[in-house]
């Protein structure tokens, strides 16, 4: 398993700036190491024997480690489901909301699919992804890049393990504004 770069926060509850409070843990994956992390994820998948016939990424976490997983597998077929669970950075709403557009489950009935999300944090967003899309009768195979130690459900593939609030390359800055 590939380690992460980890700036000086990331490696402990360091001293912020100036001597004020103690930063949280981060775990900070690099777009190197998350080009090796999906990687590492489609040959384990490959060598699991799975083949995807669609590749369903939980959006928006997921949406950028679907697409390089997709790729990685050769599986043209994409599509995502959107979910809002966090709202800042350790908030959360009191459940998972799915949110539109919905997913067109009929063309996935008897398919491999392979549902992507970024962590399992508690798990409860790719658990009801698994159960919303097993009760209408479709294979499910999940994977994350990171699964936490408290979540309430194990994807069938996860690159790493984290008990630390993780720092994306694709969220680790503010939104863009109009100048």
């Amino acid at each position: 398993m590939a380690s992460t770069t980890q700036d000086s926060n990331a490696a402990g509850s360091d001293v912020a700036e100036g001597g004020g409070e103690a930063v949280p843990e981060r775990e900070v994956l690099t777009w190197g190491d998350f080009g090796d992390a999906t990687r590492e994820l489609a040959q384990r998948i490959a060598d699991d024997g799975f083949v995807p016939d669609f590749v369903i990424a939980i959006a928006r976490g997921g949406l950028i480690p679907a697409g390089a997983l997709a790729y990685a597998l050769g599986t043209k077929s994409c599509g995502s489901l959107n979910v809002e669970f966090y709202t800042d950075v350790e908030e959360t709403l009191p459940e998972p909301i799915i949110l539109p557009p919905l997913l067109d489950n009929e063309p996935l009935i008897g398919k491999q699919i392979l549902l992507v999300d970024d962590v399992a944090d508690s798990g409860r967003t790719l658990a009801l992804v698994v159960d919303l899309l097993e009760r209408v009768g479709i294979t499910v195979r999940s994977t994350t890049l990171y699964i936490k130690p408290r979540s309430v459900i194990a994807p069938h593939y996860h690159w790493k393990t984290t008990d630390r609030w993780i720092v994306f390359p694709w969220s680790a800055k503010a939104p863009v504004t109009a100048a």
